[in-house]
């Protein structure tokens, strides 16, 4: 019955060169629509370009955006982990 809980996550807390999933976004209709226009959306893939000070530049698709500190700390994440196991590779 005890199942671990998991803090959520935000883009501050990925190294750069990693990528993530945007599940949340902790904001109202103007942030929904500034991001909608950059791209990102909930479900959308980003990778940590690099940072800039408090914010971060993150590839969407073929896109390069630069964001914030106030708007990165509202994005909350699940990182995308691009090793396979061995157990998932086919067998030869």
């Amino acid at each position: 019955m005890d199942q671990p809980v998991s803090t959520p996550l935000t883009l501050t807390q990925l190294p750069v060169g990693s990528s993530a999933v945007i599940t949340q976004i902790l904001g109202g209709q103007e942030l929904h629509r500034k991001l909608r226009g950059f791209g990102i959306r909930l479900g959308t893939p980003v990778r940590i370009a690099h940072r800039r000070g408090s914010g971060l530049v993150v590839s969407v698709g073929n896109t390069r955006v630069a964001l914030g500190g106030g708007i990165v700390e509202k994005l909350l994440i699940t990182p995308i982990h691009t090793d396979e196991s061995p157990e998932s590779g086919a067998s030869g």
